[in-house]
């Protein structure tokens, strides 16, 4: 009976740890094949161009998302979860931007106005809003158990973060 009170706070414990890295896993697929599919389509985007063409910012956002796979799941810190959620944020963004709104050529930047929806660009938002999705629930659950865990740490004396 002494163990019963100990018992269901372990169990929360296993239970966060689990799903967190089940969302690792998501973020880390999500952004993978982020990466891939702009890695893939980026030479057909080469002739959209002004200083920078679009098949350049492609592989810009294929590298970074491929850093932010990798990083999700090699350094499981915060800023890991923040550099991967704000690949996964802002190619979401982009990608709805430039489907529904025609802003031109901005600065060194192309216009990049696309408004049809095609296989790989369905695919894309859909795991990209995966990787949003896990990222989010992986900052959130840092968040509380830091706050929860640095506020013990503090009335000890110490600091965590």
């Amino acid at each position: 009976m002494a163990s019963e009170p100990t018992a269901a706070p372990r169990r929360t414990r296993l239970a966060t740890r689990l799903v967190r890295e089940a969302a690792r896993l998501l973020a880390a697929a999500g952004l993978a094949l982020d990466s891939y599919l702009h890695a893939h389509l980026a030479d057909r985007y080469d002739l959209v161009s002004a200083d920078i063409s679009q098949g350049t910012l492609f592989r810009i956002e294929a590298g970074f998302a491929a850093a932010a796979a990798l990083l999700i799941l090699v350094w499981r810190r915060w800023p890991a979860e923040l550099f991967a959620w704000s690949v996964a944020a802002g190619g979401l963004t982009l990608l709805l931007i430039y489907r529904y709104a025609d802003i031109g050529a901005w600065g060194p930047f192309p216009n990049m106005y696309e408004p049809i929806w095609y296989g790989d660009k369905d695919f894309t938002v859909v795991v990209q809003a995966v990787a949003v999705v896990a990222t989010s629930y992986l900052l959130i659950t840092s968040f509380l158990m830091w706050s929860r865990g640095g506020r013990r740490a503090h009335a000890a004396g110490g600091h965590r973060f």
